[in-house]
């Protein structure tokens, strides 16, 4: 069930490192992409940095609307990760192509990717130094305006792994992912 992340807490969805999904929407197309180079920023507002190539469809979509959704898959979505990053959504739809459902977002026109342990609405930052970033270093920089989690994967501010269809994926290269694993809390 997906349930609303308090926006102060909503770095904690990208803190360990794992993939995303990037889902864009620009009059009529839509599409999703996979990265690995995504990372918190900042707590208050929460802000987001995803890297986005110049060559990708995606990135003419985000350039569009200025918004994007980070989705974070988990086992399940293990494929599609590899699909959506195996071809291209210049040439027709990646989510019917690929059975991938999808549901409106609440603050932004790009879709939430259906079976991700998480999913942060977020909507590019417009200063003019932002805009230098992307076109130099494909830096996107951006604002959470919105975060959600599946309960059975992220509650109270904290992950739980326990689902293990929902245990998050991390990238090392050549279509091999690591899963996050156990916890391991410290006393302070």
């Amino acid at each position: 069930m997906r349930v609303a992340v308090p926006l102060s807490q909503a770095y904690k969805l990208l803190n360990h490192g794992p993939v995303t999904l990037v889902s864009s929407a620009h009059q009529g197309r839509r599409n999703v992409m996979a990265a690995s180079w995504a990372m918190p920023l900042d707590f208050s507002p929460p802000k987001v940095a995803v890297v986005i190539d110049k060559g990708a469809h995606t990135r003419g979509l985000v350039e569009g609307t200025g918004e994007f959704v980070l989705g974070i898959p988990g086992r399940a979505l293990a494929g599609a990760v590899v699909a959506v990053g195996s071809c291209s959504g210049r040439d027709g739809d990646k989510f019917a192509r690929l059975g991938l459902a999808t549901a409106p977002a609440e603050k932004v026109g790009a879709p939430l990717v259906e079976g991700c342990a998480a999913w942060l609405e977020c909507r590019v930052l417009p200063e003019e130094h932002n805009q230098h970033n992307q076109q130099a270093y494909d830096l996107f920089l951006a604002e959470v305006v919105a975060a959600w989690a599946d309960d059975r994967a992220f509650r109270d501010g904290r992950w739980l792994f326990a689902a293990e269809e929902l245990r998050t994926l991390h990238y090392v290269a050549g279509g091999q992912f690591f899963l996050t694993g156990d916890s391991l809390e410290v006393p302070a």
